[in-house]
């Protein structure tokens, strides 16, 4: 029964929540083209939306555990599903988001992406590239954005600990900006095709300075968000409430 619950409550969710997603990008492709920050709330309502469609379709709820940074920060997130990253905008205010350049050549996805801020990056393109990125993310950082990013390049199944990708050093090194780890333990919840009732939590690690050596810096990030997985041998998490 919990199984077919679950289905059930799933199939509802992808109906109402990229229903509302396509008319959101539509709208936001619309304000782009002459009202920014109109584009920004209406990022942010989808982002909402988004954490609605979770709690009461879902039965997911969400524990924040420490203060999260408003501005002049880059934070870096443990990465285990769409879950984060699509609450971004509403756990933070405007976040500058880095992402692949191949989302952003989605159509319209990606023009409203653009457009709100999304940082592209290409991977293995080059000192060219790391400059375009570099630049539009200093561009928005002085626009008061915090600066957002997903250190291990991709989504990591809950449990498991990747080394950095090495865009974090070369941002680390080349912004200058104090940076604040979080913890995320979507996965066992929201990481799946059929979604479980329960609570993600979010927990913030302890800032890292700017101007640290490398491996001190990524050391600290690593350990900070992999806070939430569980010791080796412990019992995975059901995902109950």
């Amino acid at each position: 029964m919990r199984a077919m619950a679950a289905v059930l409550r799933s199939l509802l969710f992808y109906l109402v929540f990229y229903t509302g997603t396509a008319a959101c990008a539509l709208a936001a492709v619309a304000l782009a083209a002459f009202d920014r920050p109109s584009l920004l709330r209406c990022v942010r309502a989808w982002s909402q939306f988004h954490r609605d469609c979770t709690r009461y379709l879902l039965g997911i709820s969400v524990r924040i555990e420490g203060e999260l940074p408003r501005e002049g920060v880059l934070l870096v997130m443990k990465h285990e599903s769409f879950f984060e990253a699509i609450d971004l905008p509403n756990i933070l205010a405007a976040p500058a988001i880095f992402a692949k350049v191949e989302l952003l050549r989605l159509p319209v996805w990606g023009r409203a992406g653009r457009a709100y801020g999304l940082v592209p990056v290409e991977r293995d393109q080059g000192a060219k590239a790391l400059r375009a990125m570099l630049a539009a993310a200093r561009r928005l950082v002085a626009e008061s954005r915090p600066l957002a990013l997903f250190p291990e390049g991709t989504r990591v199944p809950h449990g498991k600990r990747v080394t950095l990708g090495s865009g974090f050093a070369g941002l680390y090194k080349l912004m200058g900006l104090p940076v604040v780890p979080v913890a995320v333990d979507s996965g066992p919840l929201y990481h799946r095709w059929w979604k479980r009732p329960g609570v993600v939590t979010y927990r913030v690690g302890e800032t890292v300075p700017p101007g640290l050596p490398r491996a001190e810096a990524e050391a600290r990030v690593l350990a900070a968000i992999n806070a939430l997985n569980p010791e080796p041998g412990s019992p995975a998490p059901t995902g109950s409430a």
